[in-house]
């Protein structure tokens, strides 16, 4: 924690909404760079992921939850808690929504959720750019009728569009405190989490049906190579099944190849170096209803 500012202002904000609502992609885009994985697949994000935004006169930390679902493993129960504990102790609470989207089930099992919180709740309405204003205004309502928000701010964070406004609207919102972070820090995650989101997130995109939601990303080595002046990156893909193991592979390696391809370009621009990237496919069965092996791949309760 650095030194206080007379006058400046803190505080912990905490984004929370159903699968495919944008968190991400928002995320990224407030704090300049990729730090949350994206991804059309439903719960692509896993862990909370905190990101930092910094000027003169503030500082908020966001936290990223995973998307709110109904759990169906050992691995579904970890996300929802962690969804859930990551509402205590912030200072606000952005519900984002897919505003091309009406208010359906899973937006009012949040909205249960919320009940009764004295933390002031922010509706942002994501993806503006995909919908016609008349239809926005609509949306708006059905969620205002479930609801008591502290705002509605209708923004698109693919585009940029409106995140000023919420960013003021936040930093408005905020109590003075110190500054927690170095201006120049981003996330409080280290390098090995971000690398394996980033190839898990290649994974995601070039996979289909359930291997997305079997697959963990272990990075058992970085080291920087003397010799070359590269970065070694070693890393393990986890799936529950030999068939998904061929599949991740592929014909000759070729999906695995690709996979390198892509997450090795996001690597070097993350440690601004150039990087050796090396990865194995390894079968553990059932890994997601195991709590052992839950903990060994970075997903720990007590750390929520």
């Amino acid at each position: 924690m650095l030194e206080n500012k007379p006058g400046y202002k803190s505080g912990f904000v905490a984004i929370i909404g159903r699968p495919n609502a944008g968190k991400s992609t928002f995320l990224n885009r407030v704090v300049g760079q990729k730090i949350a994985i994206m991804s059309d697949k439903p719960q692509t994000t896993r862990n909370k992921v905190q990101g930092v935004y910094t000027t003169d006169e503030a500082q908020i930390v966001f936290i990223d939850t995973p998307g709110i679902n109904e759990p169906r493993h050992k691995l579904g129960d970890f996300m929802l808690k962690v969804a859930k504990n990551t509402l205590r102790g912030v200072d606000a609470i952005i519900l984002m929504v897919d505003s091309t989207d009406r208010i359906g089930k899973q937006d009012r099992y949040i909205l249960d959720m919320l009940e009764g919180t004295e933390t002031p709740v922010y509706l942002v309405m994501n993806k503006i750019d995909l919908i016609h204003p008349d239809k926005l205004v609509s949306v708006m309502e059905s969620f205002q009728a479930e609801f008591s928000f502290a705002g509605v701010i209708p923004i698109s964070a693919l585009e940029g569009n409106n995140m000023e406004k919420l960013l003021v609207t936040l930093t408005n919102q905020l109590p003075e405190g110190p500054q927690y972070y170095p201006a120049d820090q981003v996330t409080d995650h280290p390098e090995r989490f971000i690398i394996s989101e980033l190839i898990r997130e290649k994974i995601l995109h070039l996979t289909h049906e359930e291997i997305p939601h079997s697959i963990a990303v272990v990075i058992e080595k970085i080291k920087r190579d003397e010799d070359n002046n590269k970065i070694r990156v070693s890393a393990t893909i986890m799936v529950e099944r030999e068939s998904q193991k061929g599949i991740v592979i592929g014909k000759k390696g070729a999906l695995l190849k690709e996979v390198g391809i892509r997450a090795r370009k996001d690597i070097e621009m993350l440690l601004g170096s150039s990087v050796f990237l090396e990865m194995w496919v390894k079968v553990q069965k059932d890994w997601r209803n195991k709590s052992t092996h839950l903990r060994d791949f970075g997903f720990r309760e007590d750390e929520y």
